[in-house]
């Protein structure tokens, strides 16, 4: 599974940067959505864009774990996932 990251929105407001990622597993194409708050200061907007991506990692990442079963079959005579 790889995971892609496109900008999908970049609002700034009073200091801030409100940064958009749509996330696509690239295994079936299902899409997370998130949006982080950087404050701007003088940061490039890469920087701004590479906080705004550490900042959705926990999110990011328990959406992963909670995919981690889809499409499994159980086997309910010896409780097994395959």
């Amino acid at each position: 599974m790889a995971l892609t990251y496109k900008i999908k929105s970049w609002d700034e407001d009073s200091g801030n940067v409100l940064v958009g990622f749509m996330v696509t597993d690239d295994s079936d194409d299902s899409v997370f959505i998130i949006d982080k708050s950087i404050v701007k200061g003088s940061k490039t907007d890469a920087v701004i864009s590479q906080e705004a991506y550490n900042a959705s990692q926990t999110e990011v990442n328990a959406w992963v774990a909670s995919r981690s079963n889809l499409g499994k079959t159980f086997d309910p005579s010896n409780n097994t996932l395959s």
